[in-house]
């Protein structure tokens, strides 16, 4: 190799190592170096109501999606296009009372602007509650270590009439003794091939469940659960078979045999996801985002309180 090629291919390797990746907005950015300068990168803590959503991702079909308004707002505040990621894509139907978001922009604004600003834009069904400006290093998605969801149960003889799309309604008098048997089979690290979506595109069915947590608060009964991550259609999969222990149609034991399984048709049980809420995500101290209380309103007690 003539040696003006081999000081070329060597001051290449030096600026470009493997260990870099070109920088591509809202990217995981793993050395600041990439991030351009005058680039901005800023978090989001946003509230949803989910009823009359199709999920929180954005779809092709251009159907109304939490992330598609979110976006457009932004977009208004910022005079610019702007994307988003997320940490958690919740389903159809499910709310978020602490998602998280971060984009990429340009854009120089004070950050009522990305509150208030951005919340004008927005219908009464979603409402940004902070924004902060984060290192390049934080990532909404893969920097969480922890992600919290509460499912909440109407346990009433008659189906509520208020606040029936943040419910799920349940006549059957529930036992919280068996279901909580039930649910100590779930927690630590399992396959969970049984309790994830069949289209669920995840590499691996092995997460970590670090509690969950069954209280009753008058005739609601309230589920929390959480892991270091979810499959897709997890959380809810549970719930189908926490509901039909504490229903009396299945043993609390059925739960081990259900894991054991690892396979969907072990136990082909959904609840439904108008009672299920984001509730938190958890990232390192060193990224200080603002804290918030669970909720969502009618629920007061802090994380981790209901058990």
């Amino acid at each position: 190799m003539p040696i003006s090629a081999l000081f070329i291919e060597i001051v290449m390797s030096e600026i470009y190592s493997p260990s870099q990746k070109p920088y591509k907005r809202n990217s995981e950015i793993l050395d600041e170096g990439v991030f351009p300068p005058g680039m901005n990168r800023l978090a989001l803590g946003v509230e949803y109501n989910g009823g009359k959503f199709h999920g929180f991702q954005k779809q092709v079909s251009g159907v109304d999606t939490v992330q598609e308004k979110l976006e457009r707002a932004l977009s208004n505040v910022a005079n610019e296009e702007v994307t988003l990621v997320c940490a958690g894509r919740t389903d159809a139907g499910v709310h978020g009372t602490n998602q998280v978001v971060h984009f990429d922009t340009f854009a120089e604004r004070p950050l009522k602007a990305w509150t208030r600003g951005v919340n004008v834009s927005l219908p009464n069904t979603i409402s940004v509650k902070w924004a902060q400006v984060v290192v390049p290093a934080f990532h909404a998605r893969f920097s969480a270590h922890s992600r919290t969801y509460r499912y909440i149960v109407a346990n009433t003889y008659t189906r509520p009439a208020l606040g029936y799309e943040q419910l799920t309604w349940v006549r059957e008098k529930l036992d919280l003794n068996s279901m909580r048997s039930a649910a100590e089979q779930l927690v630590g690290e399992h396959d969970f091939s049984s309790l994830r979506a069949a289209q669920c595109q995840a590499k691996s069915p092995i997460r970590r469940i670090h509690y969950l947590h069954i209280a009753r608060r008058g005739d609601l009964v309230v589920v929390e659960i959480q892991a270091n991550a979810f499959l897709h259609h997890m959380v809810r999969n549970i719930m189908g078979v926490l509901l039909a222990v504490a229903k009396g149609e299945k043993p609390a034991s059925w739960v081990s045999d259900v894991l054991a399984a690892k396979n969907r048709s072990a136990a082909d049980v959904t609840a439904k996801p108008n009672g299920l809420h984001l509730v938190n995500v958890a990232y390192p101290e060193r990224f200080a985002l603002p804290a918030s209380s669970p909720g969502p309103v009618f629920i007061p007690e802090a994380l981790g309180g209901l058990g």
